[in-house]
């Protein structure tokens, strides 16, 4: 299976420029990976990359869906691999970018049924481990799961308190969702993953910057467009981010200043979710782009590491 290169990363880290950079010098053409971005109607709230910025690479799976249809993980999963196939049977290579870890997980490994993340015990587990170290909690994981056990490092407490919240959340141990998911999870594609990594600060500084830019673009307009249009109630997306702000706002219930920084706020917290998510993946190569003068550099530092598993 010939190995496709995932630019992964949080909001506004500048994964789609170094995308078109990578496609440029690749010959190649970018897959989305955006729960949002794949809606029509709505380019300026989920920041889909516009004509200019695309800089004529060809762009698959943005703007293409009614905002009334949810997309599934699993459905995603189909059409990025529908649009790889097209790409790769023109010759060209496929670039995947985006921030959906869920999707991209989908993609790797699958998703089993019933993989559900369970805050509450989550927390609990995590403050039973800070009070009494790994050895019990390991010990009831054997208990549960020895063959699972027998994988977990003692030290690695993120691996030990999920390998338990799966059992506790579902009632079933983790090797038997894993097996389910090996015997279910396809289709499946080979990644080079890497994930662009932002300083917190910095990207902060980015979210409110873009936030203000896309403002003064039109994304209150957009916004009553799309209510007028479709519904209010029948757009899902309406429910995400900067959406549900703008429209609390044009029912008078928030000021413009605290709609902007509200917007900012959960902005920031879902970007250190898509952090917290990629930095369970498996990610082949980190980069922090304010280590370079450009996009064009950071898709030179990324060809290598690449190219000696795929020869192009």
């Amino acid at each position: 299976m010939k190995i496709i290169i995932s630019i992964l990363g949080p909001t506004a880290s500048g994964k789609s420029a170094i995308a078109v950079a990578l496609a440029k010098k690749l010959d190649g053409e970018i897959i989305g990976l955006d729960s949002r971005q794949i809606y029509k109607d709505m380019p300026i709230g989920t920041a889909q990359p516009s004509e200019q910025d695309r800089q004529g690479i060809p762009h698959h799976l943005i703007g293409i869906r009614e905002p009334t249809e949810p997309v599934s993980a699993g459905e995603y999963a189909e059409l990025v691999l529908e649009a790889k196939d097209t790409i790769e049977m023109q010759g060209k290579q496929a670039v995947i970018c985006g921030g959906s870890g869920l999707y991209f997980r989908a993609l790797t490994t699958g998703i089993f049924e019933g993989s559900v993340t369970d805050e509450t015990i989550r927390e609990k587990l995590e403050a039973e481990y800070d009070m009494s170290g790994y050895k019990p909690m390991l010990d009831r994981l054997k208990i549960i799961d020895p063959d699972y056990a027998e994988i977990v490092h003692p030290n690695n407490r993120k691996r030990l308190v999920r390998a338990l919240e799966i059992y506790e959340s579902t009632g079933t141990p983790p090797s038997v969702h894993f097996q389910k998911q090996d015997d279910s999870a396809e289709p499946k594609l080979n990644s080079f993953a890497v994930m662009i990594s932002v300083p917190a600060d910095i990207l902060e500084k980015r979210i409110r910057e873009r936030t203000k830019h896309m403002l003064s673009s039109g994304w209150i307009e957009e916004t009553q467009q799309l209510e007028e249009k479709y519904g209010r109630e029948n757009v899902h997306a309406l429910d995400s981010i900067g959406y549900r702000q703008i429209l609390q706002y044009l029912d008078g219930t928030m000021t413009r200043e605290d709609m902007e920084e509200d917007i900012v706020i959960r902005t920031r917290q879902y970007a250190k979710r898509q952090r917290t998510w990629f930095r369970n993946e498996a990610i082949d190569l980190e980069v922090n782009p304010e280590d370079f003068s450009d996009e064009a550099e950071i898709a030179d530092a990324i060809i290598p590491n690449y190219s000696p598993l795929n020869p192009l």
